[in-house]
């Protein structure tokens, strides 16, 4: 059992949640598919990085937005709250971490400062008077 499988309690509880239309194919193992979809986004992992282990990667990403779409996710959200009486709370301590470049303007972006400098008002910093430093070795 991996650091983001269910556990067999939470499976117990979540297993009559899903949706159980039998179609032509018989599918794949709901748990094992949702343990691919949790190990996602509890890992912050691209679906492209999914382990072999939970199967076809576009099995998992598949039935993630397909029952997104039906809304299974927020019917599971809303009987695990019920089940709980509302009171369950939930606490979020993920962190974003963005790219270096996300930081930096894109190019072509016109940025517009929303107070104009007064004019006669004199500089916040000044130049150094000492201009370019020379190094001698």
């Amino acid at each position: 059992m991996s650091r983001y499988d269910l556990t067999d309690f939470e499976w117990r509880v979540i297993e009559p949640l899903l949706p159980n239309k039998p179609r032509g194919v018989p599918r794949v193992d709901d748990r094992r598919v949702l343990n691919g979809i949790f190990w996602v986004l509890r890992s912050g992992a691209p679906w492209r990085d999914l382990p072999e282990r939970y199967g076809p990667r576009t099995t998992c990403y598949n039935r993630f937005i397909r029952w997104r779409k039906a809304g299974v996710w927020d019917q599971m959200m809303d009987a695990i709250t019920a089940a709980h009486d509302g009171d369950l709370q939930m606490i979020d301590s993920t962190s974003i971490r963005a790219h270096q470049q996300a930081a930096t303007a894109k190019k072509g972006i016109e940025i517009i400062v929303s107070v104009a400098p007064e004019v006669d008002s004199p500089p916040k910093s000044m130049r150094s008077s000492m201009g370019k430093a020379s190094r001698s070795d």
